[in-house]
């Protein structure tokens, strides 16, 4: 492949990057299309891809997380591996690669002496902040052919519990007190021992021996597994590594199976993909993102089988950015939740002054002109002068950003290319297709895109003719198939035929766009269902029934954005209920006056809000404004369907003023 601009200095004495391929043409036509008008798209990055083979793996002698964990091992020559901190005060230590291992090796020993048979039957949970032992317990498990569970904070104590029940879990490894109160509190019959990383206090002891469940420490159960010293047993390529629940946006979480082939070729794809620009041993990524989901996982094995450094922040994120400067990392995995944050704090110093302000909008002018030549730095003038407190923020190193698990907005994704002064890339997946589908060139700078497919899958669009989606207009549901798509959901074929079909399809609910350069543009979703910032799902539907349930509320509309980390609604009051409350408290005026009222839209939230926690609504499925309207929803004004349903786009415009100034008041 041909470089498409590898020359032209532009007299700043930088060599503008190396752009793999021609950006106006980013993804390959695969030769034998499926019947219909939904043409598949394939990576440029692997010829074989237009013959609708897909990448694995890109080495023959690492196909399993072992494996690349093992090269790993080897290209880093002992090198240090896993980091932290003890406090935030005090420098990061390290664990080398041979001390990894066989602390891995001890502590999956340990898990056969604790009863565990080897291999894909036996499950192992885990609960805790992304750290250490989070890595060791993960190796440990892929070292005796064993299936690692995650458990986070945002699931719930109930549907914990479930997952501990549906895949019959009888190990969990658990951080600390807290979370194996948190454990026991509904701990199922099959949970037999908790394996703790930090102490537990005797109350905690004497709780979970009431429930029949043995606490031992993380030390402890190494101690057992050295000294019995069970054989490795190591898993193959088809072998599942792990099941990965997802929130799930009603009903219980699902579980995503996922091979050792579904990981290994999805970050190989992406390592392809990025070239001279992929992670190397002498490379440090910095640990914050959940390591219960997908994007985490795999750019942390991806670190490993090129033998990395992972360093873990302490777990608090307002002290992020002293984490940053005291590992100086030169790799970062992204949310847009975090680079919004960072955006934020420069646009609201710079308010402050029309001097910042001119400032600000002169060095984003003359950064964006070199990103367009491909030029990425972080020490021109611009830099020292306005960019440097960012850059400092995030350690001062950091070459290679990988954002993903939302979207993000086109002017924060160039201000921060701008501002972190490196490259930049936007991806776009979900968990049952074990974290990337698209991935954007690196050098391609037009933000408002996900790029072409990866290396490892194809994409096709088909029709949605209920919402006017047609895949002979490049526009339809994006399905996904390739080495990368999961196997199924654990325990559930019915939801598992819902998005996979006989073709072997993942039918992803997202709506897309193909642009005339071959990437992709997520632009709708299929069902009522969005994702915040945070990356968490919403089914406004399930919402409005709960807050229905209020009796000042007649009719409510939920509303949030995949930019925004809160959702919002318009409530049309209901008129005598209201009126009835304004007369008993002396308030005046007609239904249009009192919905301008404070004390009434505050008595109305406060109402809702209630509602919502009496029926469990997690707390970024509650609404943090409302709108209030003295006119219902109707046929006639086009807002309702004629089976009396919410018409959410029509909704969503009709609104679109009152909308957007909630979510300015709560910026």
């Amino acid at each position: 492949m041909a470089p498409s601009n590898t020359t032209g200095c532009c007299g700043c004495g930088a060599e503008p990057i190396r752009i793999p391929i021609g950006l106006h043409n980013q993804s390959d036509m695969m030769k034998v299309q499926v019947k219909g008008p939904d043409m598949v798209r394939v990576s440029k990055f692997y010829k074989e891809a237009r013959e609708g083979k897909f990448v694995s793996c890109l080495h023959s002698d690492a196909r399993t997380l072992y494996d690349t964990f093992r090269r790993g091992a080897k290209e880093s020559n002992n090198g240090p591996c896993l980091g932290w901190r003890e406090t935030p005060t005090k420098p990061y230590q390290w664990l080398h690669y041979n001390e990894t291992l066989l602390r891995a090796k001890n502590l999956g020993s340990g898990l056969v002496t604790l009863g565990l048979a080897p291999g894909v039957k036996s499950f192992v949970g885990i609960y805790s902040v992304n750290c250490p032992e989070w890595v060791l317990t993960e190796q440990a498990v892929y070292a005796y052919s064993m299936v690692l569970v995650p458990l986070y904070d945002t699931l719930g104590p109930d549907a914990t519990a479930f997952i501990i029940k549906e895949a019959e879990i009888s190990v969990v490894v658990c951080e600390d007190d807290a979370k194996a109160n948190l454990l026991l509190e509904k701990a199922p019959r099959c949970l037999k021992k908790i394996v703790t990383i930090k102490p537990v206090q005797t109350p905690t002891a004497a709780k979970a021996k009431a429930r029949f469940v043995d606490i031992l420490s993380l030390d402890e159960l190494e101690r057992m597994g050295a000294a019995k010293g069970h054989p490795e047993v190591p898993p193959s390529k088809d072998d599942l590594c792990t099941i990965c629940y997802t929130s799930g946006t009603t009903g219980n979480p699902k579980g995503v199976m996922l091979t050792h082939e579904n990981v290994v070729a999805s970050m190989s794809a992406v390592m392809m993909q990025m070239g001279d620009q992929r992670p190397n041993s002498s490379d440090v990524l910095i640990s914050y993102l959940p390591l219960a989901h997908m994007l985490e996982r795999c750019c942390q094995n991806a670190m490993y089988s090129v033998g990395g450094a992972v360093g873990f922040f302490t777990g608090d994120m307002h002290r992020l950015t002293d984490d940053f400067k005291a590992l100086r990392p030169t790799v970062m995995p992204a949310v847009p939740r975090v680079l919004n944050r960072i955006y934020d704090k420069v646009m609201a110093e710079a308010a402050n002054s029309f001097v910042k302000r001119l400032t600000l909008s002169l060095a984003l002018s003359a950064k964006e002109s070199e990103i367009r030549r491909g030029i990425l730095r972080n020490n021109s003038f611009w830099d020292v002068l306005v960019f440097r407190k960012v850059q400092d923020a995030l350690g001062g190193r950091v070459r290679l950003m990988v954002v993903g698990s939302a979207p993000i907005s086109g002017s924060v994704l160039s201000f921060i290319r701008c501002a972190a002064g490196c490259l930049v890339m936007e991806g776009y997946g979900q968990t049952e297709c074990t974290a990337p589908i698209t991935l954007t060139v690196q050098g391609d700078h037009v933000p408002e895109h996900v790029g072409p497919p990866v290396a490892c899958c194809c994409v096709k669009l088909v029709d949605v003719p209920e919402m006017e989606y047609m895949a002979a207009n490049g526009q339809g549901e994006v399905c996904v198939k390739g080495t990368n798509v999961f196997q199924g959901y654990f325990k559930n074929p019915e939801q598992t035929a819902e998005v996979k079909d006989s073709q072997g399809w993942h039918h992803t609910g997202d709506i897309g766009m193909w642009l005339p350069n071959g990437t992709l543009k997520i632009i709708d979703r299929k069902k009522h269902i969005f994702k915040l910032a945070q990356g968490e799902y919403i089914v406004p539907d399930k919402i409005e029934m709960v807050y229905a349930r209020s009796q000042y509320v007649h009719q409510v509309f939920v509303h949030g954005e995949s930019l925004k980390s809160c959702v919002v609604a318009v409530v049309v009051p209901d008129v005598d209920v209201i009126k009835c409350w304004a007369t008993e408290h002396n308030i005046p005026g007609t239904l249009s006056v009192l919905c301008n009222n404070s004390q009434v839209k505050q008595l109305i939230l406060d109402d809702m809000l209630a509602w919502g926690k009496e029926a469990g609504l997690k707390y970024y499925e509650q609404v943090k404004d409302i709108y209030l309207h003295p006119d219902p929803f109707s046929v006639q004004n086009h807002l309702l369907t004629p089976t009396l349903k919410s018409k959410r786009p029509q909704l969503k415009a009709y609104f679109k003023p009152q909308i957007e100034d909630m979510y300015v008041k709560l910026a």
